[in-house]
Order: structure tokens, then C-alpha cells, then sequence
């Protein structure tokens, strides 16, 4: 059995900590390798060599920075498929899934190799008589990363990309069910020439998670999962002095509405709904059917996903692989019971699904119901599985209410052929990412992601210009150079440059 390490200081590292986790494929229920849970004091290692690493690092120059990681970002395209291996053997999505998700983090490096255009600050010449002012975006010192295991690659690369090329140091925290990305990202970025101690992976639990939030030298710490943690996160981090962006859950919904292209709605609300087996923060999990498309839709989308192929994601002409975990199977199956006691309609079950040669694997079949209500557990709640339901309302105008009083704030959609309607639709909801006959509306990587509400706890987004910024602090310069003529009056007036 593989036993994984830390990296700590550019090297493969043993955990003094005495606990260890199991890591599953999910496809079929074996142990695969285990990993070390981090203790305080693996963490405190960890944090020494990123504070140690810090003044070199940010006082290398932002091209020299850029420089390696453009050498990082084609160390990952050659290793993309390798990476993709891991994602799916650990996750369980499938190898084409997990190969876009790796394509859409390396997209963050390529943001992030821009790094010396992007740290440039302000200028102003002759603010007052012979006073020009600018400013400087430096970094921020020692920065922490918490990562969910739904995307194993690409979310880690959200952060350490943009936190390393704006000159900090870096403590990635993975999730103990999905290791191996991070760890091989680490082993591939020293081939790229990053010096030792500039990145950091400590996977691990609470303990470690703990431990990063509360140590003094942890500048800032960056978080996706679920909001009760995320609002966990924000508040201790925050208690600790430390800068915070810790993005939650989410109950994503797609509008339809009667002049959409039917076809193409539902095979984009497929994708969205049950791709990675739900196990997306931007899945659609909610269908808002307006007017007379409710029965068009549902019947659409049920002949499609009783169509769907559920197996092993490694295995060719697999549409849908398991879900992370037995345990989370149970608590999706747990939900679909819930629709079902409290009066939804089961259009599709995906319960007691069997692979066959994947009889041990955490199987969930794509389930789909309608004529849900705002009061149920399956509406009211983040699912996180390829359970998609069906709600009815009247109107567009509905259909904003509904969503706009809903906690969450992630992600939305609107299907229609109508501009007028779309426009509003834009304006007028309350949501962070807002897609226009686009399921999924993760934005590129120079565009901010997040949402609002419960869906995010703290000011800044991540990547684009706000993770900048997140990983910067603004210095202030004003500048007077006197000539020796210049009388010298002292004053206690108020000064005013104008």
C-alpha cells in the first residue's frame, strides 16, 4: 500500500503526525494508498519554510516569477493526462471530465504568467504643485489553501497560481480523499525551478485546517466547500487577523422559458445537471419551468437521463461515474427518500443502481424530479449529487423572486431566445455567475468566480483581478522633491494638494 507524503521546503516530506487516512476509488471501494493527516506540527514545518522562502521570493522580480511558472504551465500540459488519471482514479469523474478540469486550471497559470503586467499599480503626475502619487501592489507574506475534493486539480490551481506569481509563499491544505493532484503539482513546479519552501502541501483534516487558521505567521487563507464550513473558516480566520475568501455552497437554478430551443436546453441542462455526478458547486440542481415549458422540459430531460451510462470513469463510453463516497451515496439516497415522502414527483430514480464488476463502487443513477416546492428538504438544501428537480412558476417574474429568495447565491442560467428577457433576467438577479443559454457560467480565467449571499463569505473572488488583489496589498506613495529655493513654512493647517 502507497503510503503518501507531505511536501514540505521542495521535498517529499514523512508526517510526524500518527494518524493516516484512506484514499478509495470511488468505482469500486478499494483502498488505493493512504495519506498522512497533518498534525500542528507538520503544519508549523510547512509554515516555517514558506516564511523562510518569503524575502527571496518576494523580492524576485515579477518576470523572473512569470518565467517559471510559464515553465510550470507546460509541465502541466505534458502531465495532463497524468494529472486527469489521478483526478478520476480519486475522484471517480471521468477522464474526459477530469482532463477539462485540469485544461481549466491550467488556464489560471496562463492568467497568472502575466504577472508582471498585472502587479502594476497606479500613477499620477502633479497631484498638487510638484507632488506625483502611485501606488504599489506587494505581496501579502505566508498564504493558506483549503480545497474540496470534487476538483482535485483545478480548484488548487484557483489559488496557489495567482497568490505565488503576486510574489507570496504558499500552504496547500487538500482534501485527504484526494491528495495525489496537489502533491504531483508540487513535484512538477520545482521541476519548473520554483525554489524550496515557495509551495507547500500539507493534506490533512480539521487538525490541520485548524492550525493553519490559527497560526500567526498565515497572512491569508482561501477556501471552496460546503457554506457551513466556509462560514467556519471565515469567522476563525478572521478572528485571527487574517485576510479571508471562503466560497460556500450553492443551489444553482436554470430558468426555461417557453421560446427556448427545447433540444438545446435540455442537453445543456444535462451536462450541467449531472455531469461529474453533481458533484459541482456550479451544478445545476433546480429547473424553474415558466409557463407552458414545464412538460415540454421534463419530458426532454427524462428520455435523456434514463439514457445515461453510469460506470467507471476510466472505462470508454461512460457518461457518469460514482459519487465520492459511501457515505455521501447514502445521504444523496437519503434526499431522493425525502422527495419522495414529502410529495415530489420521481420522474427518474437513480437509487439502487449496480455496475456490473463495480459492485463495491458508490453508485447514484441520474434521479429527476417535478412539481417540487420551495418548503422541501430537496429544494431547501445543497444535494451535491446528480438529483435534479423541477419547479413551476408562472412568470419570469416568478421564476426572479423564487430564486432571488433563496440563500444561496452561485451560479444561475436563463434559456430563452428572447434579449429583452435575458436582459432583466441579468439585472435583476441576485447572483454572483449568470449564464444566457450557458449552463454552467464559470468564467474565464482573468473574470472573478464567486457568488453571493451564503455563497461566499468575504469581499474578493477568485482568480481574475480580484485574486489579485486578494493576494496584494495596496502602499500609497506620495512624492515631493523641493528644490532648495522652496521656502520651508511649517504649517498645521490640514494639507490640500489641489
Amino acid at each position: 500500500m502507497q503510503i503518501l507524503p507531505l511536501w514540505i521546503n521542495g521535498q517529499r516530506t514523512s508526517s510526524v503526525s500518527s494518524r493516516s487516512g484512506e484514499v478509495t476509488n470511488p468505482a469500486t471501494g478499494a483502498v488505493i494508498r493512504r495519506v498522512p493527516l497533518a498534525n500542528a506540527e507538520d503544519v508549523n514545518r510547512a509554515v516555517a519554510a514558506a516564511e523562510t522562502a518569503f524575502p527571496n521570493w518576494r523580492d524576485t522580480p515579477p518576470l523572473r516569477r512569470s518565467r517559471i511558472l510559464n515553465k510550470f504551465r507546460e509541465l502541466l500540459e505534458t502531465h495532463k493526462a497524468e494529472l486527469a488519471k489521478l483526478a478520476s482514479e480519486e475522484h471517480g469523474k471521468t477522464l474526459e471530465d477530469a482532463a477539462g478540469s485540469v485544461q481549466r486550471g491550467i488556464e489560471v497559470v496562463e492568467f497568472a504568467v502575466g504577472a508582471p503586467h498585472l502587479l502594476k499599480g497606479e500613477h499620477a503626475e502633479n497631484v498638487g504643485r510638484g507632488v506625483d502619487c502611485h501606488s504599489l501592489l506587494q505581496p501579502v507574506g505566508v498564504c493558506a489553501g483549503i480545497t474540496p475534493f470534487n476538483f482535485p486539480a483545478m480548484v488548487p490551481m484557483w489559488m496557489f497560481p495567482i497568490a505565488i506569481a503576486c510574489g507570496n509563499t504558499f500552504i496547500l491544505k487538500p482534501s485527504e480523499k484526494v491528495p495525489s493532484c496537489s502533491l504531483r503539482m508540487a513535484e512538477l513546479f520545482k521541476e519548473a525551478g520554483l525554489p524550496d519552501g515557495v509551495f507547500n502541501v500539507v493534506p490533512g483534516d480539521k487538525e490541520a485546517v485548524d492550525a493553519l487558521l490559527s497560526h500567526p505567521d498565515v497572512r491569508a487563507v482561501s477556501f471552496v466547500g460546503s457554506t457551513p464550513i466556509a462560514k467556519y473558516i471565515y469567522e476563525t480566520a478572521a478572528h485571527h487577523g487574517k485576510r479571508v475568501q471562503a466560497l460556500g455552497g450553492a443551489k444553482n437554478h436554470a430558468v426555461v422559458l417557453p421560446d427556448a430551443d427545447m433540444d438545446f436546453t435540455a442537453d445543456a441542462i444535462m451536462g450541467a445537471a449531472y455531469g461529474s455526478a453533481g458533484e459541482r458547486c456550479m451544478a445545476i440542481s433546480v429547473v424553474v419551468a415558466v409557463g407552458d415549458s414545464a412538460d415540454t422540459i421534463v419530458a426532454k430531460l427524462k428520455s435523456r437521463a434514463e439514457k445515461l451510462v453510469v460506470g467507471a470513469g476510466n472505462q470508454t463510453g461512460v457518461d457518469m461515474g460514482p459519487v465520492i463516497s459511501a457515505q455521501h451515496r447514502d445521504k444523496i439516497v437519503g434526499y431522493i427518500n425525502s422527495g419522495v415522502t414529502q410529495g415530489a414527483t420521481l420522474v427518474t430514480d437513480g437509487r439502487g443502481i449496480n455496475v456490473a464488476g463495480h459492485e463495491g463502487g458508490y453508485f447514484v443513477g441520474a434521479t429527476l424530479f417535478d412539481h417540487v416546492s420551495t418548503a422541501m428538504t430537496i429544494y431547501q438544501e445543497e444535494i451535491f449529487g446528480p438529483v435534479l428537480c423541477v419547479l413551476r412558476a408562472a412568470t419570469l417574474s416568478e421564476a426572479i423572486t423564487l430564486i432571488n429568495a433563496n440563500q444561496y447565491a452561485n451560479g444561475t442560467a436563463i434559456f430563452t431566445s428572447s434579449g429583452g428577457a435575458a436582459r432583466r433576467f441579468q439585472n435583476e438577479i441576485e447572483v454572483g455567475m449568470v449564464g444566457i443559454n450557458v449552463p454552467i457560467p464559470v468564467p474565464m480565467a482573468f473574470f472573478s468566480f464567486g457568488g453571493w449571499k451564503a455563497s461566499l463569505f468575504g469581499d474578493l473572488h477568485m482568480h481574475g483581478m480580484e485574486g489579485i488583489y486578494f493576494y496584494t496589498r495596496t502602499k500609497a506613495i506620495t512624492t515631493r522633491w523641493p528644490a532648495v529655493s522652496d521656502k520651508k513654512v511649517s504649517s498645521l493647517v490640514m494639507p490640500t494638494l489641489g
